[in-house]
């Protein structure tokens, strides 16, 4: 099996792991409990939050630890939007976290404002001074795109946003580990990321708040998380995420410099074997692990069961996604022509990724593309 999905999730990163049964088996105690049991593990939660505050660049207590991107999203944007009336500024294509609960709160009295892309599926700045700024209650906006590995850069956004006291989100989920990221050079009222998106367990994240910046629970119960998150917090998981987001970011120059040669590879040869392809979000600022291609002549849904077939796993875009039958909306907003939209792919590299596997991946996938061609 070759693994290129790794935007969907990735493998635990070993020091992860061993990092995750120390804490398990030293800091079993409730972090809410006041004897020597509890206040290990309190240690080591808090410990483990000064660390990600140091690496995100940002205040301890500005980090709120949570399930995952999702509740993250879900949080942030509710927190925003719950009560009042006005404008939702959004770029098209976000994450179904962002876009359902876009629509969730959306209401004749508190429709979303759709900033454009450019082909390339970068926001168009000239585009935010039509913004009815005066109106809006919240802005979002992906840092990288999960799909195509566009980095957006939202220095105007922020200056829009701080200009006119909006709220904003910056969905940081799929860039975090993969980029360096900064809380305070951004300038977002809140910041979203999710541990396995960088070789961190699953179900553990964090919303970044800012200093100041008041949020009410959506969730009842205890008053951990400053209120605002309640539930015994998974002290080993969190303990997980720092050490994975540690191990990421010292070795993030190297990391990215080697996945992006791989990338670039996977790229060339199967733009060469299995012309004619087209890449999406190609002459933008992208995720060194991103590609993401069609191949026009076959289905994307045909290719992509082909290839799992044939040992290959990828995707058709977000696996928060999968199941629908609409085309992307992300590859739609950057104008993609119909045979764009029903032939493209997601392959996705990591830290286990090798050279042979590439070579062996664009030998396979260009042998299926042709298959599926005739």
């Amino acid at each position: 099996m070759i693994y290129l999905d790794h935007n969907a999730t990735t493998p635990i990163l070993p020091e992860v792991l061993d990092e995750m049964c120390q804490v398990w088996t030293t800091a079993s105690g409730n972090p809410g409990s006041r004897h020597v049991s509890g206040r290990k593990a309190r240690q080591v939660m808090e410990t483990a939050r000064e660390q990600l505050a140091e690496l995100l660049d940002a205040e301890p207590t500005e980090i709120v630890f949570t399930s995952g991107g999702t509740e993250s999203i879900n949080l942030a944007l509710t927190n925003f939007a719950a009560g009042r009336k006005g404008v939702m500024v959004s770029l098209p294509g976000e994450h179904p976290a962002t876009e359902a609960t876009l629509q969730h709160w959306t209401s004749p009295e508190r429709p979303i404002h759709r900033l454009p892309l450019d082909s390339t599926g970068q926001l168009i700045d000239a585009a935010l001074d039509e913004v009815p700024w005066s109106q809006a209650i919240l802005a979002t906006a992906l840092l990288a795109h999960n799909e195509t590995g566009v980095i957006q850069d939202l220095t105007r956004l922020g200056e829009c946003c701080q200009q006119h006291r909006v709220p904003w989100h910056v969905d940081a989920v799929q860039a975090v580990g993969k980029i360096p990221v900064s809380f305070r050079q951004l300038g977002c009222t809140t910041l979203s990321l999710g541990a396995h998106k960088f070789g961190g367990p699953r179900g553990i994240g964090a919303l970044l708040v800012r200093q100041g910046v008041r949020l009410a629970p959506s969730l009842f119960g205890g008053h951990q998380e400053a209120g605002l998150r309640p539930g015994t917090e998974p002290v080993a998981m969190i303990a997980g995420l720092a050490k994975a987001l540690s191990v990421c970011v010292q070795q993030q120059t190297k990391r990215s410099r080697i996945v992006s040669e791989l990338r670039d590879r996977l790229q060339a040869g199967l733009t060469q074997q299995a012309a004619p392809v087209l890449i999406n979000g190609i002459g933008a600022p992208r995720l060194p692990n991103t590609l993401n291609i069609a191949f026009p002549g076959c289905t994307a849904d045909a290719l992509l069961v082909a290839l799992d077939l044939a040992g290959i796993c990828g995707s058709l875009g977000s696996a928060c996604a999968s199941g629908s039958t609409q085309p992307s909306p992300i590859l739609t907003a950057m104008g993609c022509p119909p045979m764009v939209l029903s032939s493209s792919l997601r392959l996705s590299l990591g830290w286990q990724t090798t050279g042979d596997e590439i070579d062996d991946a664009v030998r396979i996938i260009s042998e299926v593309v042709a298959r599926l061609r005739h």
